[in-house]
């Protein structure tokens, strides 16, 4: 999946994904495993791309290429293998970071926390104004007690105490820094104790309960149900004149015509009234508000791109696809043959089953710009749900 590009590229990130999670249970890593529908993995490297980062460097089993690539199939994102401590890890992503260059910010995420929010991602960037690292945290509001053998002991303060979560924001020189000194036969816990350790300045932002960690077989269990069931649907319209010397895409398939469809991008009418409707059930404005036809880059542009961006924001708002319907209104050519490969390679580019995607086809009975052949109409309609 690609994403358009972020005005300003403010962060890259690395998303640690190298565990075994055998506390999970079942037979993948619990990184690799569905929740959602959708691998752990995926969720948090979705958001921190609808976010701006890049690059984004993903930590995996030196094992695991195979299932990983298939968790993230789509995803701009650059694979490495991790090491035997989470340190390690950290610093293999860092070091490939390295050599892309033009790094200066970085943040640093378990793949265990699936639900990213974007105000916590925003808060970390903006802290690295003011310091060389930041951590997101909320505070500990239970009674906090010291026990042993099983019983109470002493009550302690929880004045100053405080939960730690993960992204981890860091100045990029100074975390990779840290990290090639940090002792490597110790454990460290989080990527703030090597930073520490090195003598930076660890800022505190408020964190998120919906960044909880997902790490028991009933985490999973229990978020394939969520209790909101929040439908919102969108619609979606778009025209394009029929030329010759142009090729015909439609859906994402490259039909056999003596005419094609211009404008700026491939013209693939049907895909652009589709993001319509995907942006549009998110609130998330149209596909000119995120690939407007005055950027050169992208002129004769693929539109599945479109629709992937789309379909990611859809998950990045903590919505997933329920179904989509799109009608594609022409003379000609005949869209029949076509359907069964349109809906598959929508569904593939959407990352959903094909049975979520409906492809009609009908005709103005010769009235209008389309039943003179002067162009060809698409309409779509899309349903999402709350994750």
């Amino acid at each position: 999946m690609e994403f358009a590009p972020h005005p300003k590229t403010a962060f890259a990130a690395v998303v640690v994904a190298a565990g075994k999670g055998l506390r999970a249970g079942g037979g993948v890593p619990k990184q690799f495993a569905p929740w959602r529908g959708v691998p752990l993995v995926r969720h948090s490297v979705e958001h921190l791309l609808a976010a701006g980062a890049t690059p984004v460097v993903v930590a995996i089993p030196d094992d695991g290429r195979a299932v990983a690539e298939a968790a993230l199939a789509g995803l701009p994102v650059t694979l490495v293998a991790g090491g035997l401590m989470r340190q390690d890890s950290v610093r293999a992503a860092l070091e490939t970071l390295a050599e892309a260059g033009d790094v200066t910010r970085v943040l640093i995420h378990d793949a265990a926390r699936p639900d990213l929010p974007a105000h916590v991602i925003t808060a970390l960037v903006a802290a690295l104004d003011t310091a060389p690292g930041a951590i997101p945290v909320l505070a500990v509001v239970d009674s906090v007690v010291r026990g042993a053998g099983g019983f109470r002991q002493t009550a302690e303060s929880r004045d100053g105490l405080y939960r730690v979560q993960t992204p981890q924001a860091f100045r990029f020189g100074d975390i990779l820094a840290a990290h090639r000194a940090w002792d490597q036969t110790r454990e460290a816990g989080d990527d703030a104790t090597v930073a520490q350790c090195a003598g930076l300045a660890i800022a505190l932002v408020s964190g998120d309960e919906r960044l909880r960690k997902v790490t028991f077989a009933h985490d999973f269990l229990a978020t394939d149900t969520a209790p909101d069931m929040t439908t919102r649907t969108g619609l979606g319209f778009d025209v394009h004149r029929l030329s010759d010397g142009e090729e015909l895409w439609l859906c994402g398939v490259k039909i056999d015509h003596h005419q094609g469809l211009s404008g700026h991008s491939d013209a693939d009418v049907a895909i652009h009234a589709l993001v319509d409707a995907l942006l549009g059930a998110i609130a998330a404005g149209d596909i000119g508000d995120h690939f407007p036809p005055s950027d050169p880059q992208w002129r004769g542009a693929s539109s599945d791109r479109f629709l992937a961006h789309a379909a990611g924001l859809v998950r990045a708002r903590d919505f997933a696809i329920g179904n989509v319907d799109v009608t594609i209104i022409c003379e000609a050519p005949r869209i029949g043959p076509h359907k069964t490969a349109m809906r598959e390679r929508l569904a593939q580019i959407m990352d959903i089953a094909t049975d979520q995607v409906s492809v009609k086809a009908t005709t103005t009975e010769r009235l209008g710009l389309t039943g003179r052949g002067e162009g060809i109409a698409a309409q779509a309609i899309a349903t999402v749900v709350a994750a």
